[in-house]
């Protein structure tokens, strides 16, 4: 047999037992995580249960389940504690940085110790290498720093030795740093590198011999690899290895290992010193001696032990779920399953195609899926419209995650393959840079070119199906779609340039609705009439509803959450949900100071402030869980205490006037403002809506309740919202804008029905460039409200724009 046997039904059947919480979930970023399985979990807290572990410093059984632990992982490379040492660390970037700053550049071995001039060695990396060793760039002893192409460092694969590498003494040492497996592409690089640079140096380009007179070392940055591809270094022999084991196990999180070769040891130098690390030092005098053992020297106080003995339970669990079978073991199953699903995924999506025969994915891949031993279980792409345009990976997230497929956008921390894949020379990423794109953003596309792209990842508990839901995805969505057509060109006009020439002056705007979301994430109240307070309409998001683990619900986790109608009374707020009996909430609630607690507002980077709240009670909280099917949901009402201001940009007047905007639990801003002319110009542009009329003001309003805006207005050009500064009332009321509205797929949930499409944000981001701006931001001028006696909104009073 020349391939690994697949996994039997009776292995998946156990995998899939154990992995039940996925459900419809179709995980696809393996190369970010592994998956921990649930009885993987359920060991370890057993395990923690009934056993007495405590600081290894202190017992004895602990730090010797840690050493088993070690060899536990040298077993696992096929390797022992003769040949290498493993030191614990936080992760592998940490590994990687503990290396960078010890590794030893100036001199090789005691010939050279006392020479007059000490020439540090180089440090090499490769252009596909994770961020996390470009970072070393900057800690490394030595000035003499080069990236070489991928291609380049591949010469020495085949390279003989040199006479000019005959007879030389080495002056110094030099370090090169290479990943096992590429985490943008998966392409694997061949290990018979590292024996080959071993015995002949490396050899450059560059024509400067002196990089012959080295001593080379080689650092595998295995993170990738190690997750789903057996490394045997009793065959390949790198001097240091670094490690990922939350890639390789899911839990736990947070630890990795550099693994340290007997040669590697003898390069490394460490200075500070911490808890556990000496065998003796002196208060008063700068005097210590380090440990002998490696790892006891660099393991610098308490080590995360609980979490190193978890591994124990990691092995054992991929172990057995994809036992050793005709001759091929654990790892080799699990390589060639995720192999094989990445070449299923490239083969099947190379067969899609728009009705002018143009291919709907480009894949950035060398290796055309051809041979499991230069190809991991990675797939990069990105996707193109029927006229060749590009389609943004942020506008394919957002429908994935309408489809719960997870997959990882951008350039996945590798900056350097990413400009290597999409072209991007170093003017182009300056010239991005400078337009406005940071990694992790949703700039996707900047003039036509794709600033990152999309990948797809796969595990060693990744189903067919998962891959079949990514393709049917594409298909569903993204096939015979065309790019932007004059008339939208005309439109994107009007939202980035001048098209539409006005006055700053008052214009007159109807104010059509207000829309108040007392619970955030759940549905609206709409008036014609509604009171301003400090921080924005009165009960505006001033409740949310909370999981069990005091994390906030939302529509994101739980669509249905939109089918909770409000009803606001003089005292009550009501509640109503489909087929079950309504209950209210008194406005007045008594506030008990055991009821106070803290939660945690947003989960994302921008709003991720803590609030105190109030706890509205069981019956409310039982109602709220029975509703949506989820147990332990509570209902919090913001204390009137709890301050939460607006954060303005650096080059706001308010923050230059240090004026501090209140707002409740909106995530930006006190209001959202909708132009229904630009909401009824977009629904227009979907294709798949074209049979629909939306003249009918009910149906509009439909698609209106998607961008859950506060205050609805109407004007008589498509997008003139953008234009807009200020907006002030008949009474002397002023609004300012605070910016645009970033869109998520949150639009694209039916809030009459809680049922997710893939529209209206596909189109708003094609018809806008990219762009996934839709409404804006204000909020009152604080000084302005002083001067009122009560501050209202009201549908039969005129707004007036105040335009740039």
């Amino acid at each position: 047999m020349t391939e690994p046997p697949e996994y039997s039904n009776e292995e998946w059947q156990q995998i899939n037992s154990e992995f039940q919480r996925m459900k419809d979930d179709h995980y696809l970023d393996h190369a970010g995580a592994g998956l921990y399985s649930e009885t993987q979990i359920k060991e370890i807290s057993e395990n923690l249960t009934k056993n007495f572990y405590s600081n290894p410093h202190t017992s004895k059984l602990t730090e010797d389940i840690v050493d088993q632990v070690r060899y536990r992982i040298l077993r696992h490379f096929n390797t022992s504690s003769e040949q290498y040492e493993v030191i614990f660390t936080a992760n592998a970037t940490a590994a990687l940085k503990t290396l960078g700053e010890t590794f030893d550049f100036s001199y090789h071995g005691e010939a050279m110790e006392n020479a007059d001039i000490k020439i540090p060695g180089a440090f090499v990396y490769t252009i596909d290498n994770h961020v996390s060793v470009l970072g070393m760039r900057e800690i490394v002893g030595t000035n003499h720093i080069r990236c070489i192409e991928r291609s380049e460092l591949l010469e020495n694969v085949d390279r003989r030795k040199s006479s000019v590498t005959a007879l030389f003494v080495p002056k110094n040492s030099s370090l090169l740093v290479f990943p096992g497996q590429s985490n943008f592409c998966g392409y694997k690089y061949p290990l018979e590198l590292i024996e080959k640079i071993h015995r002949h140096g490396l050899w450059e380009h560059d024509g400067n011999h002196e990089h012959w007179e080295t001593e080379w070392y080689i650092a595998l940055d295995a993170a990738c690899l190690a997750a789903t591809t057996p490394i045997d270094l009793s065959k390949h022999k790198p001097d240091f290895v670094c490690v990922s084991f939350s890639k390789m196990f899911g839990y736990p999180t947070g630890l990795g290992c550099l693994l340290v070769s007997k040669r590697g040891a003898q390069v490394l130098k460490k200075k500070y010193f911490g808890g556990g690390t000496i065998k003796v030092a002196l208060g008063t005098k700068n005097w210590h001696q380090k440990r002998d053992n490696l790892h006891e020297s660099f393991e610098d106080g308490t080590i995360s032990y609980l979490s190193i003995i978890a591994l124990l339970t990691g092995f054992n669990t991929i172990e057995r779920l994809i036992p050793s079978k005709s001759n091929f073991t654990t790892m080799q199953r699990i390589s060639f399953h995720v192999f094989s699903l990445a070449r299923y995924f490239y083969t099947e999506a190379n067969k899609i195609k728009h009705s002018n025969g143009a291919h709907v994915v480009k894949f950035y891949n060398n290796t055309q899926y051809k041979s499991l031993k230069s190809q991991g279980g990675i797939c990069a792409f990105i996707l193109q419209n029927e006229d060749g345009s590009y389609v943004g990976y942020a506008e394919f997230n957002c429908i994935a995650s309408l489809h719960k497929i997870h997959v990882r956008t951008g350039c996945f921390c590798n900056p350097g393959a990413c400009q290597r894949y999409l072209e991007l020379s170093d003017e182009i990423v300056l010239h991005n840079f400078e337009a406005g794109h940071i990694c992790g953003d949703a700039l996707d596309i900047v003039e036509g070119k794709p600033t990152g792209a999309v990948r797809a990842s796969f595990g060693y508990m990744t189903r067919k199906k998962d891959i079949d839901a990514l393709l049917n995805l594409i298909k569903t969505c993204f096939v015979n779609r065309k790019g932007i057509d004059n008339d939208n060109q005309k439109m994107i006009s009007i939202y980035h340039d001048d098209y539409i020439q006005v006055k700053k002056d008052h214009i007159p705007i109807k104010l059509k609705s207000i829309h108040i979301y007392p619970i955030k994430s759940c549905g609206a109240f709409k008036t014609t009439k509604w009171p301003l307070t400090q921080r924005g309409l009165k009960y505006d998001r001033e409740w949310l509803i909370v999981r069990d683990n005091g994390v906030a619900l939302t529509q994101k986790q739980e669509p249905k959450m939109c089918l909770i109608k409000p009803i606001i009374t003089d005292k009550y707020l009501i509640l109503s949900f489909p087929e079950r009996e309504s209950i209210q909430i008194p406005l007045n609630y008594s506030i008990n100071v055991k009821n106070l607690l803290n939660t945690s507002l947003c989960q994302s980077k921008v709003c991720n402030d803590n609030i105190q709240g109030v706890d509205c009670g069981d019956e409310i909280g039982e109602w709220l869980s029975d509703a949506l099917n989820t147990d332990g949901l509570r209902l919090i009402r913001q204390h009137s205490s709890s301050k939460r201001f607006l954060k303005q940009p650096k080059s706001s007047s308010d923050t230059i006037n240090n004026i501090k905007k209140e707002v409740a639990l909106a995530n930006k801003s006190q209001l959202l403002v909708l132009n229904s002319t630009s909401i009824k110009w977009l629904a227009h542009q979907v294709n798949d809506w074209h049979e629909i009329d939306f003249d009918d003001d009910q149906i509009l309003e439909n698609v209106i309740d998607r961008f859950r805006g506060n205050l609805i207005i109407e004007t008589s050009h498509e997008l003139e919202e953008n234009k807009i500064i200020q907006l002030r009332t008949q009474n002397g009321l002023l609004l300012e804008t605070d910016g645009p509205c970033t869109r998520c797929q949150m639009i694209c949930i039916d809030q009459s029905s809680g049922e997710k499409t893939a529209e209206p944000l596909r189109t708003l981001i094609r018809a806008l460039e990219g762009k996934m701006r839709f409404g804006v931001y204000f909020s009152q001028v604080s000084q302005m409200k002083s001067h009122l006696n009560e501050a209202v909104l009201d549908v039969n009073e005129i707004l007036y724009a105040i335009t740039q």
